[in-house]
């Protein structure tokens, strides 16, 4: 890997399509979705900061949410039933996924290395911060769904209910603060959002 080419493999996320086993009426790409995600996970940490006395830093769960996925830069975007359908093959994944985020890694500056490894390896070592990007990003992966319904695919029509019950399934009060409040936003057209 070329060293000092992280900034330029980061700007690779645009070429990585998500959701490829599915009908997409809207491309989805790993930038737009890191984008939302990261905003969704800024949300989380101010519903937590205001809602629920959490003490948590919203501008590094959103850094945090920018990065979740870079490494699929380097892997592709492995469909949900493929990497979760087993224990070896999720082990096996996070080996490879690992070993991506250290390839990207290395491409920095030594001094600014231990600065993004924080961002890449924040699951094992700030349960918390884990805890609002990985609920942001099922709650990106519900709003895309919904934007696909909206067009009248049903296709995701499945995937839109079991993204709903894992949420809900993760227990974050934020999170639920979300859906209740934001989540049907989405269903609106333009005109709807813009009404009183």
């Amino acid at each position: 890997m070329k060293k000092n080419g992280f900034y330029a493999m980061l700007s690779r996320m645009k070429n990585i399509t998500r959701w490829g086993l599915m009908r997409n009426g809207l491309r989805e790409n790993l930038s737009e979705h890191s984008f939302d995600t990261a905003v969704i996970a800024h949300s989380l940490a101010l519903i937590g900061q205001t809602y629920f006395g959490k003490s948590i830093d919203p501008g590094q769960v959103a850094a945090a949410a920018l990065f979740h996925d870079a490494p699929e830069i380097l892997t592709g975007d492995l469909p949900t039933p493929v990497k979760y359908n087993n224990p070896e093959i999720r082990n096996a994944y996070k080996s490879v996924e690992q070993a991506a985020a250290d390839s990207l890694l290395s491409m920095l500056p030594d001094a600014l290395r231990p600065k993004y490894r924080v961002l890449f390896a924040f699951d094992a070592e700030q349960p918390e911060l884990y805890a609002y990007v990985k609920a942001a990003d099922k709650i990106s992966a519900y709003i895309k769904c919904v934007e696909e319904l909206k067009l009248g695919n049903e296709e995701f029509r499945r995937a839109a209910q079991q993204l709903r019950e894992a949420i809900r399934g993760l227990k974050l009060p934020e999170a639920d603060y979300f859906m209740e409040e934001f989540s049907s936003a989405y269903e609106c057209t333009l005109d709807e959002l813009q009404e009183d």
